[in-house]
């Protein structure tokens, strides 16, 4: 997979979990919303891979993983993520909610409201993180 394919899958995995939280299925919501997060995370790695450059392994086998405060590390946005959530409390929240996402949520239940709430620390325009790392893939 390239950087544009992390990009589509992360809007189509977005796009699934609004459908999923629309139609009353929760826990599929939440599981994929943290898809999104995950695959736009991974454009911001590609993004780094410069062409016909052979790339780093350890870098490459770190991205193998569904640690998103990882990923985040590994697209060297860190700090750019916590500088732009000392300037916004919002962004704050969102990050606080995101981080405890993880691949396992598939096993866990999750009621509408912490779907919704999911979402909404992914997706708001002000202070949601996939607005923030898209204008950075």
């Amino acid at each position: 997979m390239n950087r544009i394919d992390f990009q589509t899958v992360a809007e189509v995995r977005l796009e699934e979990s609004r459908v999923l939280l629309a139609a009353g299925f929760s826990e599929g919501a939440y599981y994929l919303a943290g898809y999104a997060v995950e695959c736009a995370l991974k454009s911001c790695i590609a993004k780094r891979t410069r062409e016909h450059d052979f790339p780093d392994k350890k870098l490459v086998n770190d991205s193998h993983t569904h640690d998103l405060a990882k990923l985040l590390q590994l697209a060297e946005l860190k700090v750019d993520l916590e500088q732009a959530m000392q300037g916004s409390p919002a962004m704050q929240s969102s990050w606080d909610a995101i981080q405890d996402w993880s691949e396992t949520s598939r096993y866990e239940r999750k009621n509408l409201q912490e779907a919704t709430d999911l979402l909404e620390a992914i997706d708001d325009q002000k202070g949601g993180l996939l607005p923030w790392i898209r204008s950075r893939w």
